[in-house]
């Protein structure tokens, strides 16, 4: 088969993580970025392509550098390449990827890369005990472009009613996926411990993990003095882990680029197809709390386009920040709970490096390929409260009508969305919830309700004793009065 020479292969990968005893030791982001792009060229046999690289994109992460890409393509000999920033979210990777490789398909640029790195694990630390922290400052330097934009993931309304934070809204989303299997709370606690065992056994065997510490079901279900429950029914072993320092980078380039370069064919895995959707950024709007009608459009046409199913795919990835987000994924996509949805351990163990998991989890994939040859894999990715979602296929085999991205918002726009009712009081019936904890026990229920026209709005529990009875007796479906400052009384 003739590939046509503008298709997109990755050639480069690499990972890198640090958690030196010294502290003084530890690098800062853009050093960690500029070692995972410079191994990620000697991956690909062909170190020459730094100083072709028409692009160098960075993930945005927690730091306050305003181009890191300039600061690395200038450091590895890549200073004629234009440099991009991306915006917030966990989607950014794949997105990032399936914009690239539509840039090189149609001849805009021969060789990219981007990366991202996170130091938060020795930043905090070095404060800690005192320490200069690191940082390369830049005075008057942007990007040479924005890669998305930030879009504000709550409203001021959620806000108000404390629904802000991740920890917040993937629990109550789980509390629905409970209730719509129809399962006790009991049941559904079992069930995703048993999940979560194996993206944890999946970690111990994965090097660039953070977290290698095998865990069982039970370890992880339930609470400890190293293991609290943090937002019911979630433990701090189901929550995504950022205290980490981790950086990734993804090297690509058209087929002609990789063949003038002298990239070793055993080296080239093709993106086939990556799609890209949104549900409503208001949670408040979305039409139930179970489910993502973007992610269900989004997989639809990746497998359209790709000319396969589900049952085609050998390797997966589902973004997996919190439990809710990997059953969301696996049921709109069309994959069993039973298969293995992970290749690194996901974002608990493996560790989340804010917005740059998914690199990681691209880089661990394009291994997997590797050693599979002719199989192929698929990784989602997902920003925000399960709001942001990119997909892409993966394989050896390039695709037969070269590299082909879709954007299907307008799919997903014509779900209707649920009205707010930010003003009710009185009479509510409880959709969703989750009970936040400290470290002393139960805080308080937060609660998404329904008014008697199917409007959404949002309450608080406040009584200790009746949250508490939340986390073993099913609140879904119970009624209550809501009162003007949002706490609900059931």
């Amino acid at each position: 088969m003739t590939i046509d020479p503008r298709t997109p292969v990755i050639v480069g990968v690499a990972q890198a993580m640090q958690r030196p005893d010294d502290l003084s030791e530890a690098l800062e982001a853009v050093a960690l970025m500029e070692q995972v792009v410079r191994d990620a060229a000697a991956d690909s046999g062909a170190p020459g392509l730094l100083s072709r690289l028409d692009h160098v994109g960075v993930v945005k992460g927690a730091w306050k550098y305003s181009d890191p890409g300039r600061l690395v393509a200038d450091a590895v000999g890549a200073s004629a390449a234009r440099t991009s920033l991306s915006a917030n979210g966990g989607n950014t990777p794949q997105s990032y990827l399936n914009s690239l490789a539509s840039r090189i398909q149609a001849g805009e640029m021969n060789a990219a890369i981007f990366c991202g790195a996170e130091t938060i694990w020795s930043r905090r630390r070095q404060r800690r005990a005192e320490m200069t922290v690191p940082f390369t400052k830049q005075v008057d330097v942007t990007p040479d472009e924005m890669f998305g934009a930030d879009v504000s993931m709550h409203t001021e309304f959620e806000h108000q009613r404390g629904m802000e934070m991740p920890i917040h809204f993937y629990p109550l989303f789980e509390s629905a996926i409970r209730h719509a299997r129809g399962e006790t709370i009991d049941q559904h606690r079992d069930r995703i411990a048993k999940l979560w065992q194996t993206f944890n056994a999946q970690a111990v065997a994965n090097e660039f993990a953070w977290t290698r510490t095998p865990m069982t079901a039970a370890e992880i279900r339930e609470s400890s003095p190293t293991n609290r429950m943090v937002g019911f029914p979630y433990t701090k072993a189901m929550n995504s882990n950022w205290d980490l320092d981790q950086a990734a980078a993804i090297l690509l380039c058209s087929v002609e680029a990789a063949e003038s370069a002298g990239v070793p064919r055993d080296k080239w895995v093709f993106p086939l197809v990556g799609t890209d959707a949104h549900d409503t950024y208001a949670v408040s709007n979305r039409r139930d709390l179970h489910s993502s009608p973007a992610i269900v459009e989004a997989g639809k046409e990746l497998f359209a386009l790709g000319g396969v199913g589900p049952g085609d795919v050998n390797h997966i990835d589902l973004y997996s920040c919190f439990p809710s987000a990997v059953q969301v994924g696996a049921e709109s996509i069309g994959f069993s709970e039973d298969r293995q949805l992970t290749q690194t351990g996901g974002l608990t163990f493996a560790g989340g490096p804010l917005n740059n998991y998914v690199t990681h989890s691209i880089a661990t994939m394009i291994n997997v390929l590797r050693d599979d040859s002719g199989s192929l894999g698929l990784v989602s990715a997902n920003g925000g409260f399960l709001t942001k979602h990119a997909i892409g296929l993966y394989s050896t085999e390039p695709p037969a009508g070269g590299f082909r991205a879709a954007d299907v918002q307008d799919r997903v726009d014509q779900v209707p969305a649920t009205p707010v009712a930010p003003d009710h009081t009185g009479a509510v019936t409880v959709e969703a919830y989750t009970v936040m904890h400290s470290a002393d026990g139960p805080e308080q229920g937060l609660c998404a309700l329904r008014t008697a026209d199917g409007s959404r709005t949002w309450g608080r529990v406040t009584d200790i004793d009746a949250a508490a009875a939340m986390t073993t007796k099913e609140a879904i479906g119970m009624t209550g009065d809501l009162d003007a400052d949002g706490v609900l009384t059931l």
